[in-house]
């Protein structure tokens, strides 16, 4: 395992403080609550409002359960656990949240130390995208990721994580209902007996794909460059391509052109261009 240090993206707030990371986090905080509190008569982003409710509460629960040391996220760059990092980081600054696990004496008028990184896992395909790899590498400097990569498996790669990180207790993971194995998730779910123990927390997992790309799009995050070229679920480069639901006519200079991902509307058209 290896991890990635180096690269830059996303807006930052100027001026910040000695700590980046909770710098990082208020700004991302004020930008999802100026959306909640802004009317509009988009029924997509009134759902996606709704999902945000949803989505921090599960948060919230998880930060009230574990340390945030205690706590990883499963990070491979894509649309989905993009969302679920901006909400991740938009919940630390609740004092009340960070508090409520804190190892001082309740004498104490301290508040515990703001997280400096967030723990993530990148699983690597065995075939990756360059674009992907990249994606991940320069957002997990902006967002303050402390990112461990895995070029094996699944199993292995989080039977090894724990085993180098035994105070993880909990993953975030940005699985969705219509995701293979999905559809039977709840918020929170043990991992089966044969597998590596922790808790999976899926905050994200009633989210549909129109509400995914609302969120994205309405607070301006960036995301991979492959969405623009008509990619809508990112694998390797062996089981994905661009989604054939995007397809537009050919060009005779350019080939084969695709519409971008957040033009699709339909959650069961996402996985057209997944192989596997």
């Amino acid at each position: 395992m290896s991890n990635g240090t180096n690269g830059s993206a996303p807006p930052r707030t100027n001026g910040a403080g000695p700590n980046d990371l909770e710098a990082l986090c208020r700004e991302l905080k004020s930008k999802v609550d100026i959306f909640l509190d802004t009317a509009t008569e988009d029924d997509v982003l009134n759902s996606v409002k709704n999902q945000i409710i949803v989505a921090r509460g599960v948060i919230d629960e998880a930060l009230r359960r574990y340390r945030p040391e205690e706590l990883s996220l499963s990070y491979n760059g894509g649309k989905d656990c993009l969302v679920l990092l901006i909400l991740i980081l938009a919940s630390l600054p609740s004092s009340a949240s960070l508090q409520s696990k804190s190892a001082r004496p309740l004498s104490s008028c301290s508040s515990p130390p703001f997280p400096r990184h967030l723990q993530a896992l990148y699983i690597r395909p065995p075939l990756p995208f360059a674009e992907v790899d990249e994606f991940v590498t320069t957002t997990s400097a902006a967002y303050h990721l402390d990112l461990t990569t895995s070029n094996q498996s699944m199993k292995p790669a989080l039977t090894e994580y724990l085993r180098e990180r035994p105070e993880v207790k909990a993953v975030f993971v940005g699985t969705r209902r219509t995701d293979p194995h999905g559809a039977d998730l709840t918020f929170f779910d043990e991992t089966d007996a044969d597998w590596p123990r922790f808790m999976r927390i899926h905050p994200v997992i009633d989210w549909h794909y129109r509400e995914v790309w609302g969120f994205i799009r309405a607070l301006g995050i960036p995301y991979c460059p492959l969405y623009d070229k008509g990619y809508t679920s990112l694998g390797g480069t062996d089981d994905t391509h661009p989604n054939p639901a995007l397809k537009e006519g050919a060009s005779k200079t350019e080939g084969q052109q695709f519409r971008p991902a957040y033009e699709l509307t339909e959650d069961r058209e996402e996985r057209l261009g997944r192989d596997r």
